[in-house]
């Protein structure tokens, strides 16, 4: 069964205490569940993440590569904006890398209109609350089978 692990950066273990407007009112307990499910139904097998310590986010992309994941959604948070780190991690990965915001990062403060990941990522995904998890998870299912 194919592997897909989905990283969520700083801060988004305080989701459903944060501002809704931006985020909905989903936890991230909530949106794991959400995205174990939709694995089972895709016929794939999803690991959640979070830490709120960059070098622990960077230690597990490192440990994606050595663990053969077919994918890699995530959504880094403010890290997006200015984590070279992370980054140069995500680089190392020879597998589809789906980056992934619940808001449309596009429409808040001008510093969010960059992402440093973007450029080694696949494809980016925002604005959709916890669809924009969901879907990033059925595009790196899509990815996947293009690389097979």
């Amino acid at each position: 069964m194919k592997k897909i692990l989905v990283l969520h950066g700083a801060n988004l273990n305080m989701l459903g205490m944060r501002r809704s407007d931006h985020y909905g009112s989903w936890t991230l307990e909530e949106i794991n569940k959400a995205l174990e499910d939709l694995g089972r139904e895709l016929g794939v097998e999803v690991e959640c993440f979070q830490t709120n310590i960059e070098g622990e986010m960077v230690e597990k992309i490192h440990r994606a590569y050595l663990e053969e994941y077919s994918a890699l959604v995530i959504n880094a948070g403010a890290w997006t904006h200015y984590s070279y780190a992370i980054r140069d991690a995500l680089e190392i990965l020879n597998i589809p890398i789906v980056e992934v915001h619940m808001s449309n990062i596009y429409a808040r403060e001008e510093f969010r209109h960059t992402s440093v990941i973007a450029p080694v990522a696949s494809g980016q995904i925002s604005g959709f609350g916890i669809h924009s998890y969901l879907l990033g998870l059925r595009a790196a299912v899509e990815l996947i089978k293009y690389q097979s």
